[in-house]
């Protein structure tokens, strides 16, 4: 899944921390990042001018210097057209933060891809892998990971990208929502399980960054194309009150699973939605296809949420 970013200002100072250490201050509206073909308006809509491939799309992005060799060591069909990749990084000082995506490198391919890191940090520094989650596409990339990616095939990767949330112990403590649509949940759910592992820190050792509250808003056609499904539902059981997630439907015939139906809402997410969670203290974060973004920024202004509170990625 390629991708192009816009973050859209902020208002907590050094909440996020860029490898360029990106300083504004609260009342300061600034573009983190542009993508080379994607520029926002006066009123935060996203245009597209022309396709490009994704080295090309995201040139003006924060990327690393080092390149590392990874290794497959689990795939996994987490739905019908989504294939879960788990690689063992070789490079010990591979790091990244929660939402930032990777340049995947195949051998023999001139074609390199970009697929958004759907684990937490805390997975890397525990085992040493990270995830991805990959839609079938025609995309060569997308194509090699679902018809040739076996055990044991090595890749290399580079991380990239302006849009995550790295807070440190030391920030104010926000809350955040999270607004996905499709597979534009992987980055939010790197987020989620970064999160998650913020609120066992601060339970088992009393100290570190305090978390506030997360809802996540997650949008898809069917509960069967729901990616990670389970386990939101199992975060949401362990941090209750503090994590939660409301699934909206939007095209599904046949009946909903009891395990769901308490979180489902059969509809698009609308303004009344997102409204109940406006805050001088919350931070929103967006990641979808483009008319997805557009639409819910123009629901985010109408109910008064602040631009430079909102922070999003597109992703084609």
């Amino acid at each position: 899944m390629a991708h192009a970013t816009v973050c859209v200002g902020f208002t907590v100072s050094q909440l996020l921390r860029g490898a360029r250490r990106i300083c504004v201050t609260q009342s300061a509206l600034m573009v983190l990042r542009h993508s080379a073909f994607c520029y926002c308006t006066v009123n935060g809509t996203v245009k597209s001018k022309r396709k490009m491939d994704h080295l090309e799309r995201t040139a003006k992005n924060f990327r690393q210097e080092v390149i590392s060799q990874a290794k497959v060591c689990g795939i996994t069909n987490e739905s019908e057209t989504v294939k879960r990749l788990r690689l063992a990084i070789a490079d010990k000082d591979f790091t990244f933060k929660a939402g930032q995506w990777v340049d995947f490198f195949i051998p023999g391919l001139s074609v390199v891809g970009g697929f958004s890191i759907c684990s937490s940090p805390g997975l890397l520094e525990r085992e040493g892998v990270l995830e991805l989650a990959v839609k079938h596409a025609d995309h060569p990339p997308a194509q090699w990971i679902h018809t040739k990616c076996a055990l044991g095939s090595e890749v290399a990767l580079r991380v990239g990208g302006d849009f995550f949330f790295d807070p440190q112990p030391g920030d104010a403590p926000v809350k955040l929502v999270l607004i996905a649509g499709g597979v534009g949940i992987n980055p939010l759910f790197s987020i989620l399980l970064h999160i998650a592992d913020l609120h066992a820190y601060q339970e088992g050792k009393g100290n570190g960054y305090k978390m506030g509250t997360v809802k996540l808003y997650y949008s898809a056609k069917k509960t069967s194309e729901l990616l990670f499904k389970q386990d939101i539902l199992g975060l949401m059981a362990a941090f209750p009150g503090k994590i939660t997630c409301r699934f909206h439907i939007t095209q599904q015939r046949s009946q909903i699973c009891e395990e769901l139906q308490p979180h489902v809402t059969e509809g698009r997410i609308s303004g009344k939605d997102l409204a109940n969670h406006v805050s001088k203290d919350t931070l929103w974060y967006i990641c979808g296809p483009p008319p997805m973004i557009e639409s819910v920024s123009k629901l985010l202004s109408g109910i008064g949420v602040p631009r430079d509170c909102v922070f999003f990625e597109k992703w084609w």
